[in-house]
């Protein structure tokens, strides 16, 4: 698919961004008949056998660039924060992972919240419909109704497949101490359809493109947009929104591949650029100062406080079969008996070793070792919801500026003490629900990563302490949007891509609103077209 460049720069809506949250929005919008404009920093991932090379593992694609220059600052030290830059952006390569909030996650206790005043500003069953139509679109199939925290829903996800031996040696040792393990609802599409032959069980989907188009990332509803007219640029970074009045006139942007600059412009703005370039672009525009509450942009990133818990066993687990995510479990998600004062913990799942993410993370003297090893491996990872709290949060720096010219972007980020505890909490049970598999030795590793980064230009109920309002405004503009992660005002304990997924789909659709057709009659159709991303 090449490059798309229209003859106007005039849009009813221009959407910046091509992640889950850009893609769920642009859809009832494109529904709706409005001219549609979706900007895109990166291009398309090529799809084919080559993704099963480690070489295509994403710490070590060319999609992942650390040229934007993120400098941060978190537990682990300083380094420097890549970015995802690709049509699709990070779910290209996540781990198809497609879990709603629970209910109670909509209003979470004061012992999670402390003196942030993160407030959603609906409740669950707001969002409960557009969950459904979501994982309608992303082809979602899991075992809900096995979960012990799974909240109301209206539509059930098709059937998990069979577990594989990995899958029921972990789900006995879970059943043997009391636990109650279920398969995790995934993206991915198990069927054959026109331009896929389904799921073909690789076990690669975490870090890798899907070979076969399988796996329900958002590039996959990008290409099934552009073929139903809507207009795609790619390599064009948007660098400054241009404000006037109480509306935002246009977008100045830079043609990567002419090193021309071009403003475009439209009646709406829609910013979905990710938890941390959606601030990167407030900020360099200086929006903040039209926000009522411009002070929280930036703020309160959160981005769960992860740990994983591997463990190596004398004989490959299972027979050797290539295990991925297929158990979960949520018996500790609100608490944990050893720590009453904690009304939120968290969530264990398996974890998926593909070869080359793991040979990437050893040593390169014992690459060789860890090849050999990685079918002796199981691992679990635990993630809990991290307290949003204002010091941690983003700001650009006007004293330095990136190769397009912005002011750079600075991260900082620490976990509370309470984040740790939760954290340290699940490992334990990690490492007892190895052991209990049969693991000879266990091993803990920290993640210091933003994929699950959220909650820097807030959604919420006050003016004054929430960059939006319920529809995904930004308060002070009357055309402007943002619907991705940087919108959730809190993290819950669970992989955050479906919910930042429905609530787009959900802001897009009031977008729509005033136009004919109806997104809710029409968002039911297969979206096949979809799966022809290149």
């Amino acid at each position: 698919m090449q490059r798309s460049v229209g003859s106007t720069n005039r849009y009813d809506v221009i959407v910046i961004g091509s992640g889950p949250g850009g893609a769920s929005a642009a859809l009832p919008l494109v529904e709706s008949g409005a001219r549609v404009l979706m900007l895109e920093v990166g291009g398309w991932v090529p799809r084919g056998p080559w993704n099963l090379d480690p070489g295509c593992a994403a710490m070590l694609s060319p999609c992942y660039s650390k040229r934007t220059r993120y400098e941060a600052r978190t537990d682990t030290g300083r380094h420097r924060v890549g970015q995802f830059q690709c049509v699709g952006g990070q779910s290209v390569f996540y781990g198809a992972v497609a879990f709603r909030y629970r209910a109670e996650d909509f209003s979470p206790p004061s012992e999670v919240l402390g003196s942030s005043g993160a407030c959603w500003p609906f409740a669950y069953d707001e969002l409960e419909p557009w969950y459904g139509i979501a994982e309608e679109l992303l082809g979602v199939s899991g075992d809900p109704l096995a979960d012990p925290t799974e909240p109301r829903r209206t539509k059930s996800p098709a059937r998990a497949p069979s577990l594989t031996g990995t899958g029921e040696a972990l789900h006995r040792a879970a059943r043997a101490l009391g636990l109650h393990p279920f398969q995790p609802p995934l993206a991915i599409t198990r069927s054959p359809n026109r331009v896929t032959q389904g799921c073909n069980a690789c076990g690669r989907c975490d870090g890798h493109p899907c070979a076969v188009s399988a796996k329900g990332d958002a590039a996959v509803m990008v290409a099934s947009l552009v073929a139903r007219g809507m207009e795609l640029r790619t390599r064009t970074a948007a660098l400054r929104l241009i404000a006037s009045g109480d509306r935002v006139t246009g977008v100045e942007c830079l043609d990567l591949d002419t090193g021309k600059p071009i403003t475009l412009r439209a009646g709406t703005m829609v910013v979905s650029g990710g938890t941390l370039a959606t601030p990167h672009l407030l900020l360099s525009s200086s929006l903040q100062r039209l926000n009522p509450g411009g002070r929280v942009v930036g703020q309160y990133l959160t981005r769960h406080c992860n740990g994983v818990v591997v463990g190596c066993f004398r004989d490959p687990p299972g027979g050797g079969q290539v295990p991925f995510k297929e158990i979960a479990i949520h018996d500790f998600y609100f608490g944990h008996p050893a720590r009453p004062e904690l009304s939120r913990v968290g969530n264990l799942q398996q974890l998926s070793l593909p070869p080359g993410i793991v040979e990437q993370q050893t040593p390169w003297p014992l690459r060789p070792v860890a090849r050999r090893l990685v079918p002796h491996l199981m691992g679990l990872i635990g993630i809990t919801e991290d307290q949003p709290v204002a010091t941690n949060r983003v700001a650009v720096d006007p004293r330095r500026t990136d190769a397009w010219g912005r002011p750079i972007l600075r991260v900082r980020h620490r976990y509370t003490a309470r984040d740790r505890l939760a954290r340290d909490l699940l490992a334990r049970e990690a490492a007892r629900l190895l052991k209990t598999a049969g693991a000879s030795i266990t091993a803990r590793r920290g993640i210091d990563t933003f994929s699950h980064a959220l909650g820097t230009v807030r959604m919420g109920v006050d003016p004054r302490s929430s960059a939006l309002d319920a529809a995904g405004r930004f308060r002070g503009l009357a055309n402007l949007y943002v619907a991705d992660g940087s919108a959730l005002p809190t993290s819950a304990a669970v992989n955050p891509s479906l919910t930042i997924a429905a609530n787009a789909l959900r802001i897009g659709a009031g977008l729509a609103a005033r136009r004919a057709g109806s997104f809710v009659q029409t968002a039911h159709q297969p979206l096949e077209a979809a799966h022809a991303a290149p």
